[in-house]
């Protein structure tokens, strides 16, 4: 049974926390948020020690891996720290701010030798799984291009001032267009080579964007969309189409997932489920521990989180400079 420390207490912690609780092999040891009295709010909710420093938090003997879900600027330094500490590390999307930054955590867990994983949780969202069962199966060819959309209300009650900020990692593509992003990039099943994009804040009084489209080229030529927005007022669009050899694939994370062939639609049965987000979270966490008590691969590598992220610092670079740029990492 490993220990687990989480390190941020707020939102998305508790759905760790929670997570956690369900994991086999794993249970919650300790948590650290930067006012400790938060720390100790969500310990007696949820279990642990609290702490207010976080390097307390690994050098305590108890706590075998954590969880970070800090903001994304704190990403990198408390990563490398972990994975120094020997702590074996699921780490929040997004990795860290730039390529470089997870270059420094890669590097730290291969000098390490503990497990670091990505939280990309669409890999672990069920309609996202029965697609990609669907594709490897090869019952509709393989993916051609495809069209990814999250769009959505920005300033919802967890929203926090870093999240306004690029210096901090702000921004509705950073902060939720990335799962867009990801599933795309995970179902085309590819490495992205260059982006073409248009970035911008449309609705908001921030210096963080709220308004992105990104055109992704693969390595072997294929091409692909993606659809970030913030919106003031309005109705959340998230889903994807994707477009393979022989029919389409709809996706959509409250409805479950749709075949396309021969001019209709067909649903698959049994490819959505109710509080889909705690779940995919419960999913992500049995994979990580199981990862660490059989030492095998985590389902999503820090080399992926990577190129997740580079794929953003090229789409902002395409922006400002207004021209495709290729993706480094």
């Amino acid at each position: 049974m490993i220990g687990v420390g989480i390190l941020g207490a707020g939102f998305f912690g508790a759905y760790h926390a929670r997570a956690i609780a369900q994991a086999d092999g794993a249970h919650l040891v300790a948590v650290c948020a930067e006012e400790k009295a938060i720390a100790e709010t969500f310990a007696r909710e949820h279990g642990g020690k609290p702490y207010g420093d976080w390097r307390a938090l690994l050098d305590d003997a108890a706590v075998g891996a954590v969880a970070i879900t800090a903001p994304h600027h704190l990403h990198c330094p408390l990563a490398v720290a972990a994975l120094r500490a020997g702590k074996h590390v699921l780490l929040e999307k997004p990795m860290a701010l730039s390529v470089s930054e997870c270059n420094r955590i890669v590097v730290a867990s291969e000098s390490s030798g503990t497990k670091l994983m990505v939280g990309q949780i669409m890999h672990f969202v069920r309609p996202c799984m029965v697609a990609r069962a669907i594709l490897d199966g090869g019952e509709i060819g393989r993916p051609v291009t495809a069209s990814s959309s999250l769009m959505k209300t920005w300033m919802e009650a967890n929203r926090r001032d870093w999240h306004l900020d690029p210096a901090t990692g702000g921004g509705m593509l950073m902060t939720a267009g990335i799962h867009a992003l990801d599933q795309l990039i995970w179902l085309m099943g590819g490495r992205v080579s260059s982006v073409s994009a248009a970035v911008a804040t449309s609705f908001h009084e921030q210096s963080a964007d709220d308004n992105a489209m990104l055109l992704l080229r693969f390595d072997d030529g294929r091409f692909a969309q993606v659809a970030s927005v913030g919106f003031r007022d309005g109705g959340m669009i998230n889903g994807m189409d994707l477009i393979c050899e022989r029919g389409v694939l709809r996706i959509d994370n409250e409805r479950g997932v749709s075949i396309g062939r021969n001019g209709q639609w067909s649903d698959v049965p049994d490819s959505s489920e109710p509080d889909w987000m705690q779940k995919a979270i419960d999913r992500e966490w049995q994979a990580f521990a199981g990862a660490i008590t059989g030492n095998s691969q985590v389902p999503v590598s820090g080399a992926y989180g990577r190129h997740i992220v580079a794929c953003i610092e090229a789409a902002m670079q395409s922006s400002e400079q207004r021209r495709e740029v290729a993706v480094e990492g």
